[in-house]
């Protein structure tokens, strides 16, 4: 192909960065979670971290927002393919802005986990969307999996945002305006999630539709999705190893790497350490699992353009992560910082970048009337409503996982949980459909 066919023009660009910042908003808004999670349940509920209480408020702040974005997201996905991507785009940043800035003004614990909800609603129906929307804008096949790669690396720029956030708001909280009377750092790193999206909210309604999508609906070609068309001989085994699939590796984020910031403070270097020092060093660990994280997305945009086959893309980070996750949450976590740091870099590094697999991946499968729908049955159904789960087994195993103490005790369940989903992840990457082609399906 011409190198010309590579070159891409002002309004491509826009589109680009619109959609890097869109996918970082998205995962700065989920990852905000595992940073406020522990002080937010202490000042709304005044449970201490550790007891059956704590851990069922935990469990239910990390899997019922999911299970609520799973549903609506699989609607979200019909829709997609129904009212066109970039109508979906618009109104689901308008969902989620709204709902982080919100959440900062909780007074109870059910209040929190109801704008939790909604915001996860938004980024559900954001990411399929999303995906489905960068795939038909660039048709030729290096170029889409190089813009797909890329812009879905910019989602652990979020992860790296939030957690400078995080560090910013514990370190001055005191001279913020106060919020219900008082200064919590973790209130401040909620509301702080509606900068990202004001670019957006104000750039996204000028930006193109799908040509795909619209020359479909003009002509009067579209077909109208179906979710029973998943389940028909030609996509059954598709939608059922790519739910599964994600679903493995939303459990190894949710039920291994998003516990961290919990078991950073039990290491025996921050015993007797100032609490704002505690969560400087929860900051620090979560940066260089997010730095990890961004280097996993960029070698797997990298590798995408250049590696044909689909299974041996996800092999490269799925075999080292099957030793490297059991090592991390068996010995590193429960004691040494430092190792902790390393480990989780790698860790991060590894997992991370399935996501961005799928993004890549899922277009290719189904055409383009059904091509919102079975992205979100992945991702929402495998990926949110299953997935997310492990994150309430593993804080229910932390209760009666043998350990000294309460940290100790749920990297020894997170080392279990991720450790499972990895293996199963793996046996059915043996049954993952390869693509017959490079071109999107019509």
């Amino acid at each position: 192909m011409p190198e010309t066919r590579f070159r891409l023009t002002f309004t491509q660009w826009l589109i680009c960065f619109v959609a890097a910042l869109g996918f970082a908003f998205d995962i700065y808004e989920l990852l905000v979670l595992p940073l406020i999670v522990r002080p937010a349940i202490m000042e709304l509920g005044g449970f201490a971290p550790g007891s059956p209480e704590f851990n069922q408020w935990v469990g239910m702040l990390f899997y019922v927002p999911a299970l609520c974005g799973g549903v609506f997201g699989l609607l979200g996905g019909y829709m997609t393919d129904r009212l066109g991507r970039r109508r979906v785009l618009v109104w689901s940043i308008l969902i989620y802005a709204g709902s982080a800035f919100a959440a900062g003004f909780a007074t109870s614990l059910p209040q929190l986990l109801f704008f939790r909800c909604t915001t996860f609603i938004g980024v559900c129906v954001e990411f399929v969307a999303a995906v489905a929307w960068l795939a038909e804008l660039f048709p030729h096949p290096k170029q889409r999996e190089a813009v797909l790669g890329y812009t879905q690396a910019f989602s652990s720029l979020g992860g790296l945002l939030v957690t400078g956030a995080y560090y910013l708001a514990v370190t001055y909280a005191g001279s913020l305006p106060a919020v219900h009377g008082g200064h919590e750092a973790w209130r401040y790193t909620l509301m702080s999630g509606v900068v990202p999206a004001i670019p957006l909210i104000i750039i996204r309604p000028f930006l193109p539709e799908s040509p795909m999508w619209r020359e479909k609906k003009a002509a009067g070609t579209l077909k109208r999705p179906s979710f029973a068309e998943l389940f028909r001989p030609a996509y059954r085994r598709t939608t059922l190893v790519t739910a599964l699939m994600v679903a493995c590796s939303y459990g190894a984020a949710f039920g291994a790497i998003q516990h961290v910031p919990r078991i950073v403070p039990g290491l025996p270097e921050l015993a007797g350490m100032a609490q704002a020092r505690v969560e400087q060093t929860v900051s620090a660990v979560q940066f260089a699992q997010e730095m990890g994280g961004l280097l996993g997305r960029i070698i797997l945009a990298a590798l995408a353009v250049w590696m044909v086959g689909r299974r041996r893309l996800l092999r490269t980070f799925q075999v080292p992560g099957l030793i490297v996750m059991p090592v991390v949450f068996l010995w590193a976590a429960p004691h040494d910082l430092t190792l902790l740091k390393i480990g989780i870099f790698l860790v991060g590094m590894l997992t991370v970048a399935q996501f961005s697999f799928w993004g890549n991946y899922l277009p290719r499968v189904y055409p383009t009337h059904l091509r919102g729908t079975g992205e979100s049955f992945a991702a929402n159904v495998g990926g949110r409503m299953i997935g997310t789960s492990a994150a309430y087994v593993t804080t229910h195993l932390a209760n009666v996982t043998p350990g000294a103490t309460a940290p100790i005790q749920l990297a020894y369940a997170a080392a279990i949980v991720g450790t499972a989903v990895y293996v199963i992840g793996f046996i059915a990457s043996f049954w993952l459909p390869e693509p017959e082609r490079q071109a999107l399906p019509e």
